[in-house]
């Protein structure tokens, strides 16, 4: 057993960030086409020692994807997960899927996979076949060694003298892209390795300091750059003095295109020194950021409007014989990864460029570098390389474009590390939003009538894929059209779980942009876009009905939910919790209250429903969560334990939404900068018992657990602090003046 002090951990820790190998860059061709995606060994590659190399375009950026796609390429092949390597997210050697997002890297990213390994060992034991004389059928596999007729071979000697090229058939694009060759997939009765309990093979070398990021990169002649951000949004660049940076040791030059401003200089700490030098001075906007981001949503004018998910008698609610409603509210949330991004670009004067950067979709990149540079996606190279965590667009192929722009203008590569003002202030942010809701119930008191309508800024101000130059702060700030925006909805049963009332009506409105198209509240993805603002207020209010209704908030859900397994994962959830029905609020009456709350939620197929035990302080408004149980059906397990360790991850980070994170502004500039005005959870935040409640699913395909418990959270606090002091909060963060607050209305 491994024993540390706290001081020898730290020493651990801090040699991620300062570890500096010198990283050869890849060999560059006048064209980095990506590889045909017809063709088996685009895919996967078996070596003559009988190794397995997968080339995928998703990347794993803290979940332990890889494992689990070992697990199921193993499982074709029937050979060891340890035999099995992989190129992740180079768009000159993997097929282009579309890259990470919406839970979808197991459920859709592994069927190529999948289908690809199967065919490789269909065509292993045909070749197996012929040199050992023996029908393929009577053939059996152990590990990569075909064994029949009172003899065996290995993958890796069948692949010395045949290529194994063969061709696939291809369908979809993007995320739903698929490729089907002659193998057939194994039934999962069949399954050895997939449903194990593997440990990540990422982790060794990420705890031992070993692991390689993209702060690591480094390329011959490379520069450091820095860029300075406006002051306030809409600021335009007046006039530019250098004169003091210029007296830096290890400067290089100024680089000024439209209100892009940057220096590059011979290393880090020179970059950073003169960037802070350069006088720059800025025109004064008029104010242009809303006093209030709520009041600003409901008296705007929506840009777009879509009728929801309806059905029964429109004017059903008016005629109800007892109605309720509520307003919920949720702000702009950043990213704030554990690190701000970091990114190398190295643009040739003949056009040709490499990029290694974080980014979980490099095929979108190379398109979006592309347009920047003018220049043929072909002519651009995108290589990932890990970064500090990342879940939906964090920023960090920002920091590549920075880092474009200013290689272009230099003709060295030039390296480009964020710090955690750029990344916090002026990364793009996850939409707030205002969701207005109602019912109605009858005399009997039961529900006869709801209404949910939305409002909140589209959150594809940025698109979640950069494959515009427009779609990036740096173009947009030298002033290229945001051309790639686009409008996304709160929308109801989309961001929400759906329950039966007999009258039902929806609608979601979307807010125009603020107009400065460099706005640092552009609104972008953030884990699982919408669903926690959407399943906040219904689940939230669904509680609200339920205490009208003087019912138990599992009874009520369970009551109007028809699918079964929606109520496996209430009843799931609840039993483990040790529920015992009773209505909210049922809290003592001491400074200290204790509550219980639960939330349910569905997100592309997969079922959660989390119970939140709480702790309120009366007099301080503090809320300690002690207690978390979530109950998970994402159909089928890969890996038990990477998933217990995806949601556990999903539960915490979503806890810091719901308690601290709050993107804090006046009337010029986002001024929550930095982890003191950027609040987030931290470890003395984690409750003391955090349980899961797996429910596996083998006759059903994989569902995505990436983004699904992340709904639920907010929810399932806010019911529980409810239920202790019978104080409804309805907008996140629940901080504890909010609580207070909330108090006092009581």
């Amino acid at each position: 057993m491994l024993a540390t002090s706290r001081r020898g951990f730290f020493g651990v820790v801090v040699g991620f960030s300062i570890a500096d190998p010198a990283i050869a860059p890849r060999a560059v061709a006048d064209t980095v086409k990506p590889p045909a995606s017809d063709r088996l060994d685009s895919w996967i590659r078996i070596g003559r020692d009988g190794g397995v190399t997968v080339f995928t375009d998703k990347v794993d950026i803290g979940m332990g994807l890889q494992t689990a796609l070992s697990q199921i390429v193993a499982e074709e092949l029937d050979v060891s997960p340890r035999r099995v390597s992989f190129v992740m997210g180079d768009t000159a050697m993997t097929p282009d899927q579309g890259g990470v997002g919406g839970s979808t890297s197991i459920s859709n990213g592994a069927r190529p996979l999948r289908n690809a390994a199967a065919t490789a060992r269909a065509l292993l034991v045909e070749l197996a076949a012929q040199r050992l004389g023996a029908p393929a059928g009577e053939l059996t596999v152990a590990d990569g060694v075909v064994i029949g007729g009172g003899k065996s071979v290995s993958y890796g000697e069948l692949v010395r003298d045949h290529a194994l090229n063969g061709a696939l058939r291809v369908s979809g694009r993007g995320f739903n892209v698929n490729v089907e060759g002659q193998g057939k997939p194994k039934d999962p009765s069949q399954y050895k390795v997939v449903g194990k309990p593997l440990p990540r093979a990422e982790l060794a070398a990420k705890i031992l300091g070993t692991a390689v990021y993209s702060t690591d990169v480094r390329v011959p002649g490379m520069l450091h750059g820095r860029v300075m951000r406006p002051p306030a949004a809409g600021a335009k660049i007046e006039s530019v003095d250098d004169s003091a940076a210029k007296k830096i040791p290890g400067f290089v030059r100024t680089v000024v295109k439209g209100n892009f401003a940057g220096v590059v200089a011979e290393n880090e700490w020179a970059a950073i020194r003169a960037a802070k030098a350069v006088n720059i001075t800025w025109s004064k906007p008029a104010a242009d950021l809303p006093a209030d981001v709520f009041a600003h949503l409901r008296a705007t004018a929506p840009k777009a409007s879509r009728p929801g998910l309806s059905r029964g008698d429109a004017n059903a609610l008016a005629s109800a014989a007892r109605k309720i409603q509520a307003s919920y509210e949720w702000p702009f949330q950043a990213h704030a990864t554990m690190g701000p991004g970091c990114a190398v670009a190295d643009v040739r004067a003949d056009g040709v460029t490499t990029v290694w950067c974080g980014s979980q979709k490099n095929h979108a990149l190379q398109k979006g570098i592309a347009d920047l540079l003018r220049v043929l996606p072909d002519r651009v190279r995108c290589i990932w390389m890990p970064d500090a965590g990342s879940y939906g667009r964090a920023g960090y192929e920002d920091t590549a474009a920075d880092a474009v722009v200013l290689s272009q203008e230099t003709g060295k590569p030039v390296r480009v590390q964020w710090m955690r003002a750029d990344m916090t202030a002026w990364g793009s942010k996850g939409p707030a939003a205002v969701i207005d809701l109602a019912a109605g119930f009858d005399t009997a008191g039961n529900v006869s009538a709801f209404r949910f309508e939305s409002r909140c800024f589209s959150g594809s101000e940025v698109l979640y894929l950069a494959d515009a130059a427009g779609n990036f702060l740096a173009a947009r700030l030298m002033g290229f059209p945001n051309t790639s925006a686009g409008t996304e909805f709160c929308n109801f049963g989309d961001c929400c779980p759906v329950y039966e009332f007999p009258n039902l009506q929806s609608v979601a409105h979307v807010a125009p942009a603020f107009d400065d198209p460099a706005s640092p509240l552009a609104a972008t993805h953030l884990r699982d876009p919408n669903g926690p603002q959407g399943t906040f207020a219904m689940e939230s209010f669904i509680d609200e009905m339920a205490a009208a209704a003087g019912t138990d908030p599992v009874e009520f859900r369970l009551k109007y939910t028809k699918d079964p397994r929606a109520k496996a994962v209430i009843t799931a959830a609840a039993e483990r919790a040790g529920w015992k029905p009773r209505k909210s609020p049922g809290g003592d009456a001491g400074e200290v209250s204790r509550g219980r709350g639960i939330a349910y939620a569905v997100r592309g197929g997969t079922y959660v429903a989390t119970v939140a035990e709480v702790e309120v302080n009366r007099r301080t408004g503090a809320v300690r969560v002690t207690r978390m149980v979530c109950a998970h059906d994402c159909g089928l397990i890969v890996n038990p334990d990477g998933l217990r360790g995806v949601v556990c991850a999903n539960l915490i980070q979503s806890l810091g939404r719901a308690l601290k994170e709050e993107v804090l502004f006046d009337r010029e500039r986002v001024t929550s900068v930095d982890w003191n005005t950027y609040r987030v959870a931290r470890a003395g935040d984690v409750p003391e018992h955090v349980e899961l409640v797996l429910l596996n699913h083998p006759e059903l395909p994989p569902g995505g657990a990436g983004e699904p418990s992340s709904r639920p959270t907010a929810a399932a606090i806010g019911n529980a602090i409810f239920d202790a002091v019978g104080a409804r909060l309805r907008r996140v963060p629940m901080n504890p003046e909010r609580v207070k607050a909330a108090l006092a209305r009581v």
